[in-house]
């Protein structure tokens, strides 16, 4: 019988063939080196906060490569295309960043597998272990056990559709889903906090293991943790999952980021 092996199980085995520094200074902070898509505004300001007074253990650090809209016609598709990304997880390696993680979702419509693929492609360029924020979110649902999520995005309900059906594969089922039929990535950011509130509102209504939110550029975290007292649950967003799958990967706990949710909280 073919060995089961988790997203977790995957990180730890190509960490051990790789991480080469070019600079070495046991008294530094550690580095995470963030992929980030151009119009966003949202995953900084939250990452950033997530470690604020805690720059003498991890700092967070940013490349941006050109992503504006979320659909599936060709020249959207086309913005996730490997180089550009290869490109800027490069130009974090400058800086000796210990992890590089693709702050964005585009595996949940691509599919999973092209994100392992860009793990890949990264470590083997820059010897610098990588995650995305998809791949991290299927780790954290392994390790807590999740089967069954609600899901919330801004996104078009055929995008929706996509990340239902590679949940399906990892064997999670969504209970609920609700997304806003939004395409430009820059109206994510602007969606108000009582909007998300009733987004929440609407799936949570039957039981689940969690909530899932996708996307890096969508403000849901700003309202995690009440939502998380709310209505009883878990928050797995696309932002606190690969924050907390980042920090796992250069042996940090989670559990030093605080206010930001039972995910972080648990880790104590």
């Amino acid at each position: 019988m073919e060995e089961i092996r988790t997203e977790g199980d995957r990180i730890i085995g190509r960490m051990e063939k790789i991480m080469k520094k070019v600079i070495y200074d046991p008294r530094e902070q550690k580095k995470i080196g963030m992929l980030t898509p151009s119009s966003t505004t949202t995953l900084e300001p939250i990452c950033s906060n997530m470690v604020a007074g805690k720059e003498t253990i991890v700092t967070m650090h940013y490349g941006r490569f050109s992503v504006t809209k979320i659909s599936l016609e060709e020249d959207a598709l086309a913005q996730f295309d490997m180089e550009p990304m290869l490109q800027a997880a490069r130009l974090l390696a400058d800086a000796d960043v210990d992890v590089i993680a693709w702050n964005g979702t585009s595996g949940g419509w691509l599919g999973f597998d092209i994100d392992r693929q860009l793990c890949a492609r990264i470590e083997e360029e820059t010897g610098i272990p990588a995650t995305t924020s998809m791949l991290a979110q299927i780790q954290a649902f392994q390790e807590d056990g999740v089967k069954r999520v609600h899901l919330i995005t801004p996104y078009l309900s055929k995008i929706n559709e996509l990340i239902i059906e590679e949940y399906r594969k990892c064997g999670i089922e969504v209970v609920s889903s609700v997304c806003l039929n939004q395409f430009v990535n820059r109206s994510f950011a602007l969606v108000p906090q009582e909007k998300i509130k009733t987004m929440f509102e609407q799936v949570c209504q039957e039981p689940a293991d969690g909530v899932s939110v996708v996307c890096t550029n969508f403000p849901a975290m700003w309202s995690a943790a009440e939502m998380e007292e709310t209505y009883h649950t878990k928050v797995y967003d696309t932002i606190n999952t690969v924050v907390w799958a980042a920090m796992k990967m250069i042996g940090i706990s989670p559990g030093i980021v605080k206010g930001w949710g039972k995910l972080f909280d648990d880790c104590r």
